[in-house]
Formats: structure tokens, C-alpha cells, sequence
């Protein structure tokens, strides 16, 4: 039990950026697939659930992750995002290429694109 409290204190910040993530994710998945569900491309479908993504992880990561709400951080924020946007549709592109199930190809994309957007806000963003 010990050893589990120890890893847990020592990852404490991912594990909070994770729960928080899903939280997230479910908010800008949902925006995403529903878009798509009424016929909007993929590009825009994307392009509207990450800048509603930005709005709302921005004060949620950045309150309760990293205890750091400065507005300072929003360009570097907003860089990440569009990086994670640009990313993400050009891997959405060449599935739809093939003939891929952008819902699922966009639910594959989130473990990946979360790690990213950790390790990036965490060592750009906020550090």
C-alpha cells in the first residue's frame, strides 16, 4: 500500500491531468461528434471542438492541474492546441483517405494526443 501512495504523490500532477482530461474529453469529443453527426466535415467539426476545447481547458487544467490560472500562459495554450489540431486532422485526412471511421480513428487519437499535450504544457506552458 505504501509503495501505491508513493507512486501515486510522485505522479500526482499526471494522474490529476488525466482525470481532468476525460473530463475534458468527454466535453470536446461530444462537440466533435456531434458536428460530425449532422454533417459537417471533419475539419470543421475539429476546428470547432478545439477552440471550445481551448476555452474550457484552459481554466480547467490551469486552476485545478497546475494551480497556475495566469492569462500569460493562454499564447503558449493556444499554440499547443493548434499543434494538437493540426496533428489530428491531418491524421483524420489520411483516414478518411482509407475509408476510416473518424470516430473511432478521433477516439484512438485521444491517449497519444493527451500524453503530448502533458508533457508540452507541463515543460512549455506552465513549467
Amino acid at each position: 500500500m505504501e509503495k501505491l501512495l508513493n507512486l501515486f504523490n510522485q505522479n500526482k500532477k499526471f494522474i490529476l491531468f488525466l482525470c481532468v482530461g476525460f473530463l475534458n474529453t468527454l466535453f470536446g469529443y461530444s462537440i466533435f461528434a456531434f458536428f460530425l453527426w449532422i454533417g459537417v466535415h471533419f475539419t470543421i467539426s475539429a476546428l470547432i471542438s478545439t477552440i471550445a476545447g481551448i476555452l474550457f481547458n484552459f481554466t480547467t487544467f490551469g486552476r485545478i492541474v497546475f494551480k497556475n490560472n495566469s492569462y500569460s500562459n493562454l499564447p503558449k495554450f493556444v499554440f499547443i492546441y493548434a499543434l494538437n489540431y493540426f496533428l489530428g486532422v491531418g491524421v483524420l485526412y489520411y483516414c478518411d483517405q482509407l475509408d476510416y471511421n473518424l470516430y473511432f480513428v478521433q477516439a484512438i487519437l485521444l491517449m497519444p494526443t493527451a500524453v503530448l499535450r502533458y508533457l508540452l504544457m507541463k515543460y512549455f506552458v506552465y513549467k
